[in-house]
């Protein structure tokens, strides 16, 4: 997707249902998932970024980025960048957490 088209793709997707659409809180909560994305992210050297409260985009320590459209297509994308499977759910499995 090119980045006009994630700008103008708007932010309306499941996981915004039920924030206010007062600006400010739709931000935090934006600013929230990309903190909390990140600290799963880290581990395989991926960094999210919001872009404009519109869509996400996503970077490789070797400067790939790709625009995703919501917070749903993270994770899909990341695998792409990453060539493997990523269960974010069993991360830490190893540290018994």
């Amino acid at each position: 997707m090119c980045g006009m088209c994630g700008l103008l793709g708007g932010g309306t997707h499941w996981s915004n249902v039920g924030v206010p659409d007062d600006g400010a809180t739709r931000r935090q909560r934006r600013l929230l998932q990309v903190a909390l994305a990140n600290r799963i992210l880290e581990s395989f050297r991926l960094r999210l970024d919001d872009f404009h409260g519109q869509s996400f985009v996503l970077s490789s320590p070797t400067g790939a980025t790709e625009v995703v459209a919501n917070f749903t297509e993270v994770w899909k994308t990341a695998e792409k960048m990453l060539g493997k499977p990523l269960d974010p759910l069993t991360l830490f499995e190893d540290e018994g957490r």
